[in-house]
């Protein structure tokens, strides 16, 4: 397990709206673009493997893609080539962190220095949430996987644990990027849950006042 006096001081970013890592949590990412294909190839020598993900934002009236305060940096922990020299990789979330500031370099790819230490519990063990009610949560992710005509291994759910089965979920269900963001930076699996929940109803609201899904 990685310890926090592991984590360096500077980590290369890979900033993909939408694109959601949580600790203790995989996510799978399809490289192609030459300056993360340098990334990659960059990050394979370090020993601490570490890739960080976070959040752009748009600039009005400019081109400039901002970064959001807080990502989360994952380790890589798999990998596979493809025939035309492209990547599969797997990251294996580790920690969030704040960015500090931008560093230039002569890489083709952005890096940040960063702050662990806000989220130092990351590193943890496992989360658990004592108000977490499967039943009724099972409930409303029907309605939603319904509404949204989306599938699933509802047997698979019923029987993963709580922080395996919100973060999984915060992941991969199709919200916006501020809302992505949001759930990143729940303080506390307890309160992903409740966003995560939130998030569910209101787009069975259709971002309204009226449930369209009953």
């Amino acid at each position: 397990m990685m310890k926090a006096a592991d984590l360096p001081d500077t980590i290369p970013i890979f900033p993909l709206p939408g694109a959601l890592l949580l600790p203790r949590a995989r996510l799978p990412l399809h490289l192609f673009e030459p300056r993360y294909l340098q990334m990659l190839d960059d990050t394979m020598k370090t020993k601490h493997r570490l890739i960080g993900m976070i959040q752009p934002r748009d600039v009005p009236g400019s081109d400039e893609k901002r970064l959001h305060a807080i990502g989360c940096a994952g380790r890589l922990t798999g990998f596979s080539e493809t025939e035309d020299g492209r990547y599969m990789i797997t990251l294996s979330g580790m920690s969030r962190f704040r960015v500090k500031e931008e560093v230039s370099g002569f890489t083709p790819y952005r890096r940040c220095t960063v702050d662990w230490q806000p989220f130092g519990r990351d590193l943890g063990d496992t989360e658990e949430d004592a108000g977490f009610k499967r039943a009724a949560f099972l409930k409303t992710l029907g309605r939603y996987f319904q509404a949204m005509e989306l599938s699933t291994d509802w047997s698979s759910l019923s029987e993963a644990e709580p922080e395996l089965l919100i973060n999984s979920l915060s992941m991969l269900c199709p919200f916006d990027p501020e809302d992505k963001q949001a759930l990143l930076e729940a303080p506390s699996l307890e309160t992903r849950r409740e966003t995560l929940v939130t998030l569910l109803e209101f787009a069975l609201r259709g971002g309204s006042g009226e449930e369209v899904m009953q």
